[in-house]
């Protein structure tokens, strides 16, 4: 089963290692990567696992437009992805923990019957304190989250899709696919969550534009969920603040997307049984030429740029900032406040 992973980087060079091996282990055969404006390693650390044809490195094709979209458009078209029997659509913070038989991609799509979709939840696992970056996975780092059914007072809950070669794409969202437009009522494809159970209509046919990227988590976790460790260390956050995200250049991520992902009301470890397989591909990958050297290089420039940005006063002051904030989200400290009650 090939099985091709797309997904979009800037400045992600220490993490792009665990990802990748994470990755191999679950079943991904493939991946195309999609680069911006790196200035870490990043680009360099991906053309040379190219050339020991561990990766598909492509610049991102997109001017001045959302990098995202641009590089999904441009991917329908790429061999690797014309040619996968199934695409997964995932950033290198988000991590497939499948729950069911040798948790791998393909006992995932046994477990739900073959579809022609499987949409996965996110579980979105917060700082939980940590405030120093390490070059260790982190997966094994970050092990507390929300309540899986419920995220800032919502019980629908952003997905991510797995999607077969015979799935009638329109066009590839980051979240979802798209049916074309001339597919019958009667023709429409298969599509589960990750338990295995249809996913809702107005899901299905996009009809909902406020759910259209997410429906209920409950009951929707059985077979996988998908962990995202969207803050990381509080070093890398900063870091990333600083970036912006693979969409739109120079985009800011103030307190409230810091404090809708702190929430680390739930331990879960279970992603922790990856943990042995992936120091084995992840030494394998080391033990490439270049590649270790050029890891380290992208490590060495991550912590160069944190003592940068921790010389400027407005960067002290968003770090002073984020470690004062609690844990509950937004929603949560507003209810209380109805209530009349304190955090």
């Amino acid at each position: 089963m090939r099985i091709t992973a797309i997904t979009c980087v800037k400045n992600e060079g220490p993490f792009l290692l665990e990802w990748i091996a994470f990755n191999h282990v679950i079943g991904v055969t493939d991946f195309l990567f999609y680069s911006n404006d790196c200035s870490d390693a990043t680009d360099r650390l991906l053309d040379r696992l190219a050339d020991h044809g561990v990766v598909q490195h492509l610049p991102n094709p997109a001017e001045g437009r959302n990098y995202q979209m641009e590089a999904l458009k441009d991917a329908k078209k790429q061999p690797l992805v014309t040619g996968a029997d199934w695409v997964w659509i995932a950033d290198v913070d988000e991590f497939l923990n499948i729950h069911v038989g040798d948790h791998t991609i393909p006992a995932l799509i046994a477990a739900c019957n073959d579809p022609q979709a499987i949409s996965l939840n996110f579980q979105f696992f917060g700082n939980d304190g940590i405030e120093a970056y390490s070059d260790r996975p982190v997966i094994a780092q970050f092990t507390r989250s929300h309540n899986p059914d419920i995220w800032c007072g919502e019980l629908a809950i952003e997905v991510k899709s797995l999607i077969r070669r015979d799935f009638p794409v329109q066009y590839y969202g980051a979240h979802r696919p798209f049916i074309k437009k001339s597919v019958a009522k009667d023709k429409r494809p298969s599509w589960t969550d990750g338990s295995g159970r249809p996913v809702p209509h107005k899901f299905l046919v996009a009809a909902n534009e406020r759910r259209i990227r997410k429906f209920p988590a409950l009951g929707a976790r059985d077979f996988a969920t998908l962990n995202h460790y969207a803050l990381r260390s509080l070093d890398s956050y900063l870091v990333k603040n600083d970036r912006g995200d693979v969409n739109r250049a120079h985009r800011a991520f103030d307190d409230s997307y810091w404090r809708e992902r702190a929430d680390v009301a739930w331990q879960d470890l279970s992603i922790q049984r990856y943990l042995p397989d992936l120091k084995s591909e992840t030494d394998r990958l080391m033990a490439l030429p270049g590649i270790a050297d050029l890891h380290e290089q992208a490590v060495t420039l991550h912590r160069a740029k944190l003592a940068e940005l921790d010389a400027q006063p407005s960067y002290q002051a968003m770090r002073a900032q984020l470690k004062s904030l609690g844990t509950l989200p937004p929603q949560e400290l507003a209810l209380l406040e109805e209530l009349g009650l304190s955090a």
